[in-house]
């Protein structure tokens, strides 16, 4: 769950994260993004995207949106405004989910944290901090919880690879062996105090730290030192998007969006009808469960190239001269050597191996095999 898309809509003043300064003076090659100013690459895209397979990479996600929402009535609130069952959650830990709206349309993927029995952080794509705050602001009106916008509370800096933990644990005496995927802990990291989150939008182990802005930096010098002997290197949005694509993970704008339910986007699985009360777009996700179960809607498939030409997302998927699906991202995958993307396709084309399968490239129907997700999947 994130944002990388360089091509989101912005508003007319540009924001500027913490490490602003820092990635100038590392030459990075800067891009809009939701508003943001922010790194795409450092140097090279594939060796950025090897190192993250290989060793490690430092990135700066400060652009995310974190929404804090804390009172008595915290819980109720979340479990009716998300379709995921959040009280179930135990402090501590971390869940993927979705808000929806009432018509069952995606607003965004989300990951809420829950901090303690009465506190949560929200964590919302960049493009749709703004709709998910306007969204759980309205829908906390009948519950005894606060929503407030912290996105200028944190800086987010995550560190994503094989050497991540041991990278980490030279700065922190914080018990990471113990902390599972998805979990969270308070601790002090290079005297710095963080939330350490084991999560992560790479395929790989690692971690995501939210600090203070004013310890961004120093976080970030501490984290570049700690792993100069192990190869780790900064890197941008451009190689998350890539590495995010091999690991079969679904983006908002491409793989997710409000004319799709999670049933349509096969992520059925994050919507919790057994969970106590009603909540948000529960009588539309009936529905659309209901009709995925009768008659499957497309399902999202990865195409693994034959040839060179590199897919988009808009490019139409054709068996027997018919189209048949629509490619939703698309990328060379330094992994794999070749070109590869994710679409929604028909169901009677999406089973792996199908063939006569292609994508519709500027009228030249290029081969793909139809492969199941994610394309790659790290060694425990």
């Amino acid at each position: 769950m994130s944002s990388t898309d360089p091509a989101s809509v912005q508003p007319a003043e540009q924001r500027h994260t913490a490490l602003d300064a820092v990635h100038r003076a590392l030459g990075a090659t800067m891009t809009d993004f939701a508003g943001w100013d922010m790194p795409l690459r450092y140097g090279s895209e594939r060796d950025e995207h090897h190192a993250v397979r290989t060793r490690a990479g430092l990135f700066d996600l400060s652009h995310m949106g974190e929404i804090t929402v804390a009172g008595p009535q915290a819980a109720a609130l979340l479990d009716f405004a998300l379709v995921g069952n959040i009280g179930a959650v135990k402090a501590g830990r971390a869940r993927y989910t979705m808000i929806c709206r009432a018509d069952g349309g995606i607003l965004d993927d989300l990951i809420v944290y829950r901090l303690a029995e009465t506190e949560f952080m929200v964590v919302a794509n960049a493009s749709n901090a703004q709709v998910v705050l306007d969204a759980l602001t309205e829908r906390a009106g009948a519950f005894d919880a606060e929503v407030r916008d912290d996105r200028d509370a944190y800086a987010l800096i995550a560190v994503q690879g094989p050497e991540s933990p041991g990278i980490l644990a030279a700065l922190t005496d914080a018990d990471l062996d113990g902390l599972k995927y998805y979990a969270g802990l308070p601790g002090t990291v290079a005297g710095v105090p963080a939330l350490i989150a084991r999560t992560g939008y790479t395929g790989e182990d690692g971690f995501e730290l939210f600090v203070r802005p004013e310890h961004a930096v120093e976080l970030w010098q501490a984290l570049t030192k700690a792993g100069e002997g192990v190869g780790l290197i900064p890197c941008g949005l451009s190689c998350r998007d890539t590495l995010r694509l091999e690991a079969g993970m679904p983006l908002y704008g491409h793989e997710l969006s409000t004319s799709l339910t999670p049933f349509d986007a096969g992520l059925g699985r994050v919507v919790k009808f057994d969970k106590d009360g009603d909540f948000v777009g529960r009588t539309a996700l009936e529905a659309a469960a209901g009709r995925a179960a009768e008659q499957p809607p497309r399902v999202l498939v990865g195409l693994v190239a034959e040839g060179r030409r590199v897919p988009r997302a808009g490019y139409a998927v054709v068996a027997g001269g018919e189209v048949i699906g629509e490619v939703t991202s698309g990328a060379p995958s330094p992994t794999l050597g070749r070109p590869i993307a994710m679409a929604y396709v028909d169901a009677a084309h999406a089973a792996p191996g199908t063939a006569g399968v292609g994508v519709d490239i500027r009228g030249s129907h290029e081969p793909y095999e139809v492969v199941a997700l994610p394309f790659y999947k790290r060694r425990k």
